[in-house]
């Protein structure tokens, strides 16, 4: 019974508010009602009908000339470019309004002009950095030779990272100042002119000898020559660096250049001074000789040197411009010097004053056989090979390439034909340099 008159009282609760809301409804002013029965009107009025209005005269197209530009470039495109989002797809009709425009056009659009402006502005810090760069450059070099009297000036150039500049390479320069303390040394590198590079080569300077790490700039370096062609066009991509590292070719022709501009001695990093190299002038050295006739069959472009503007770096520039091949080592480097000097006659050569060194000069060992100079001798017959060769040495050398493709992982023995010319070359000779690994 109870439950009963509880479901009672409920029916009897929701009934009073029916008609609670009824008449609340019933009571509120005529104004108010009529009001919403005009916005409901009105609502279903523009969701079924459409206004059109004719005006008394055309209006002007109000279409940008980026629109028109864009326009232009979609009808000329074929049919399936068309039809993607990229493009700005613009109806205009007779009166001269835009009707139907794509909504991610309209934002592929914006993108564009922000890209548009990006690229301006880098455009214009890239300028402003090159300028910078160039100035740098020019003015450092430009100080660093007035202050400093060098009696024979060299470069060198370093396309890695700091963190592989190790003791190999540093002995390259140990040596160099070994037979020349009263030289200077340019070496070219991104990596090295840094608080870094100052400190690895710290050894050198608080001896009072003089190098300069430098950052190079390609633009200043290889204005007026036909480097700076081929410079623009890599930089346009109007062809493929190819499958070589662009380093690579990059120190090839670098080096042709600032011996062109400023004249001096170019080293690779590999390579152990054995004696002064002051008194050669023009001369580039052979690697190989024809067993047969005994001339040159190959020459390396290792070690150079070479007075400022000589005529046969500028032919070796014009040739890495001219016949530039990515894709095949050696083609912008040995390979390029040894074209262009097969192509010079033999009485052409003293015209243009440069000499050919034999290997011994140079590249006293072949790449092939340099394992034997690291290895010490564990027999008397070695033992004599080797004094006999460090004699060889040590008359007609000047300085030794160590092939560091080949030698890089090789380790010095105690006693080997290396560990005897680094104690003979080295000036800081306690360092551990003459026991590497």
């Amino acid at each position: 019974m109870m439950e009963q008159s509880r479901r009672t009282e409920q029916v009897l609760l929701v009934q009073r508010l029916k008609r609670l809301i009824v008449s609340f409804v019933f009571c509120l002013p005529m104004s108010l009602l009529g009001l919403l029965l005009m916005l409901l009107l009105i609502y279903n009025s523009f969701s079924v009908f459409s206004l059109h209005l004719v005006p008394t005269s055309p209006i002007q197209s109000t279409l940008s000339p980026t629109h028109l530009q864009i326009l232009h470039h979609q009808t000329s495109t074929s049919s399936s470019q068309s039809d993607s989002s990229l493009l700005l797809v613009v109806k205009e009709t007779s009166l001269g309004f835009i009707q139907k425009q794509n909504v991610s056009s309209t934002r592929t659009e914006r993108k564009m002009r922000r890209f548009k402006r990006r690229t301006e502005l880098t455009s214009a810090i890239t300028q402003q950095l090159q300028v910078k760069s160039r100035q740098i450059f020019k003015t450092k070099v430009k100080s660093f030779l007035s202050k400093s009297s060098c009696e024979s000036l060299f470069f060198m150039t370093w396309i890695s990272s700091i963190e592989s500049f190790g003791d190999r390479e540093r002995f390259t320069i140990e040596s160099l100042f070994k037979f020349h303390p009263n030289s200077c040394l340019i070496l070219v590198s991104n990596s090295f002119d840094c608080d870094r590079g100052t400190l690895i080569l710290k050894p050198f300077t608080d001896k009072g000898l003089k190098v300069l790490p430098i950052k190079p700039d390609f633009a200043y370096i290889f204005k007026d020559t036909s480097a700076e062609k081929w410079f623009e066009r890599l930089k346009k991509g109007t062809f493929s660096p190819g499958v070589i590292p662009l380093e690579q070719n990059l120190s090839n022709l670098l080096r042709l250049v600032l011996l062109y501009k400023f004249g001096g001695i170019y080293l690779d990093t590999d390579v152990i001074i054995l004696k002064s190299l002051s008194n050669l002038h023009n001369v580039i050295g052979a690697q190989t000789v024809d067993p047969v006739t005994r001339k040159w069959s190959r020459l390396n472009n290792a070690v150079l040197i070479f007075d400022k503007n000589h005529p046969l770096l500028k032919r070796f520039i014009d040739e890495f411009s001219r016949t530039f091949n990515g894709n095949k080592w050696g083609h912008n480097g040995p390979y390029l010097v040894s074209r262009v000097i097969a192509r010079i006659n033999i009485s052409s050569s003293s015209d243009l004053g440069f000499s050919v060194l034999p290997p011994s000069a140079f590249y006293p060992v072949d790449w092939t056989r340099i394992k034997g100079f690291y290895r010490a001798p564990t027999s008397e017959t070695e033992a004599n090979w080797l004094r006999k060769r460090l004699t060889h040495l040590r008359k007609n050398t000047f300085a030794v390439h160590l092939w560091n493709r080949e030698s890089k992982k090789l380790r010095i023995e105690e006693g080997s034909i290396i560990h005897q010319l680094m104690s003979h070359s080295c000036i800081f000779c306690n360092s551990s340099s003459l026991h590497l690994s």
